[in-house]
């Protein structure tokens, strides 16, 4: 059966180069006591990497290809990890974008048929990021942009990024919007435990997402399309409760007008993947609440294991036929065949 991964990281040297040299946070540094490498979002946030995760992150050929083969994953679409070029200064992150970019258009030529390309930005300048997604999709053939959940502290929504909304919805490019340690102080006083994936990042990105909606981006974009991991980051178990302040009067002071239920946006825009989540209630969630028409896989890796993630799915108790939507056939709505 075909398997094409949506959520597959990688850095490189020069984004490396540039965590390590940033006066502020984020910054990579190797433990002085330890000697292990480690990404500082703050001074109590730090996400503690290994040379395993370190190493496979800059492989984007022989070894990657490796792992692939020995899961029968086909096809992995490639991102930057977080905090990517967005947790960047302006100059910074516009620099390496066009690299990174080309780095990655440089895998997918060497090994023809197993790489896809998400375009790393730096939003911070809109129009310029805005003009290298173009170049990506239209001369890399990159599907999308894969972003983070707060750009220092701003959010997707607020008007300024939205030439880059409008461009994508233009090219016909999805935006996978991937999770990062929250901007909200309250959701880091414990640290990367309370701050990661165990609960900051989904409700980062949720968060995120929801402000999309609410913005009316995508009634001014109809045609714009996102990609959320995890299973919908929880928003999957809050469709009901998302359409409160449009289905019970009166109005909230300070609703926004939108053209649909923000439920609606979410069902009909928003597609979701299976990345890093193994608990079989949050699949039944998301494929009752979205369909399962709106699920993809996603691996997370090198964070997340292949192996452990196609048993998952191989393990739930669905039909053979949903199973290939999952792996593939999902990714036709999406205009992506292998």
């Amino acid at each position: 059966m075909k398997k094409i991964d949506f959520e597959a990281h990688f850095w490189t040297e020069d984004y490396l180069d540039a965590l390590r040299e940033n006066k502020g946070f984020p910054r990579f540094i190797k433990n002085k006591e330890t000697g292990s490498p480690e990404l500082c979002f703050d001074n109590d946030v730090v996400m503690l990497m290994g040379d395993k995760i370190c190493n496979k992150l800059l492989d984007i050929g022989e070894g990657r290809l490796k792992d692939m083969d020995a899961n029968g994953i086909d096809v992995q679409v490639l991102s930057l990890t977080a905090p990517g070029l967005e947790a960047l200064d302006a100059e910074t992150g516009t620099a390496l974008s066009k690299k990174t970019n080309d780095l990655v258009a440089e895998a997918i030529e060497k090994h023809p048929g197993r790489f896809m390309g998400f375009a790393a930005l730096a939003p911070q300048n809109p129009q310029e990021a805005a003009d290298e997604l173009e170049r990506t999709v239209k001369e890399l053939g990159f599907i999308g942009w894969n972003t983070h959940s707060n750009f220092a502290g701003s959010y997707l929504d607020e008007d300024k990024y939205w030439p880059i909304l409008e461009k994508a919805a233009e090219l016909d490019a999805f935006i996978y919007l991937h999770p990062t340690v929250p901007a909200i102080p309250q959701l880091c006083k414990y640290g990367f435990t309370f701050a990661g994936a165990a609960f900051g990042f989904g409700v980062e990105a949720a968060m995120c997402m929801f402000r999309v909606i609410l913005s009316g981006a995508f009634d001014r974009y109809p045609g714009l399309r996102f990609m959320l991991g995890h299973y919908g980051e929880t928003l999957p178990f809050l469709l009901e409760r998302m359409d409160r302040a449009y289905t019970r009067p009166p109005a909230p002071a300070g609703r926004p007008e939108l053209a649909k239920k923000p439920s609606e946006y979410l069902k009909n825009n928003v597609f979701v993947t299976t990345s890093g989540n193994f608990f079989e209630p949050a699949f039944t969630c998301a494929s009752q609440g979205m369909g399962i028409d709106r699920i993809c896989l996603g691996v997370d890796y090198p964070y997340e294991e292949m192996d452990q993630s196609i048993q998952f799915i191989d393990s739930l108790p669905i039909s053979q036929d949903d199973k290939e939507k999952i792996y593939f056939r999902n990714a036709g709505q999406l205009g992506i065949t292998i």
